[in-house]
């Protein structure tokens, strides 16, 4: 597939970039929503979002770029380069729910509320960010043969056709699986005000879905034998485990199974 989707006086816009903009844009969107269906001020949310999402983003990369470093030791200025691709989700989840803690905590504002209302948003970009990944040829699977593949759509089935050989597209996977996620939690928001639910729904699925896919594919960060994207959604799923068995043990009139 051709990364770039047109130029612009000689600049090259790759899809990529498209996806991810489009992801965010996207997720705004239902943010808003959201916050007057749960009677959060928008305006708050923003504030909040603008300062979370560009420390999110410096995050996926300076988390990519650890467990890469051996890409960028001989040209250190290609670290500022995300136009290709090298954002790790993981890093970016970590970084701008770090930094949107702290803000809501010197603004007063209820953490929890703002990631309910967030985490819609963030799967949906996810969703859309994956195809990104499609048009960069990265975050796929191992070799597979015609005969799996050509269940798949044809655009799919091209895109995977690489250097000769096709490969398992688990971008594809992962971006049905945040797509289901999504879905799941737009119903969730609605039912249940408790707050943190939608949230910790959030980690968990995921975790859930990217522990396996990650087992696919050819191209995660390791650190030594271990995918690092394993052990991160393996931390993930235990801490919504434990959030259940909060639920499960506190007085409380919502409930989420």
């Amino acid at each position: 597939m051709n990364p770039v989707a047109f130029y612009i006086f000689g600049v090259s816009i790759r899809w990529y970039g498209l996806f991810i903009a489009s992801g965010m844009i996207l997720g705004l969107i239902f943010a808003k929503y959201n916050c007057k269906y749960r009677n959060i001020n928008f305006d708050s949310f923003l504030d909040v979002i603008l300062i979370s999402l560009p420390i999110g983003i410096i995050g996926a990369r300076l988390y990519y770029v650890i467990f890469q470093f051996n890409d960028y030791k001989d040209n250190l200025i290609d670290i500022f380069n995300i136009r290709q691709g090298g954002l790790a989700i993981h890093g970016g989840i970590l970084f701008a729910f770090i930094a949107a803690y702290i803000v809501t905590n010197y603004k007063k504002i209820d953490f929890l509320k703002i990631a309910d209302v967030a985490a819609p948003s963030i799967i949906i970009a996810q969703a859309l960010g994956r195809w990104g990944n499609f048009f960069n040829g990265e975050a796929h699977g191992g070799i597979v043969s015609y005969e799996f593949i050509k269940y798949f759509p044809l655009f799919i089935q091209n895109g995977m056709y690489i250097d000769g050989l096709f490969y398992q597209p688990t971008f594809l996977y992962e971006s049905i699986w945040d797509l289901s996620i999504f879905l799941i939690l737009m119903l969730i928001i609605r039912k249940y005000k408790r707050s943190g639910i939608v949230f910790f729904t959030y980690i968990g699925l995921y975790s859930l879905g990217r522990f396996f896919i990650e087992g696919l594919r050819t191209d995660s960060l390791m650190l030594g034998s271990i995918r690092i994207a394993q052990l991160m959604s393996l931390s993930g799923v235990m801490i919504w485990v434990a959030f259940l068995i909060f639920l499960k043990y506190k007085k409380t009139d919502d409930h989420l199974l």
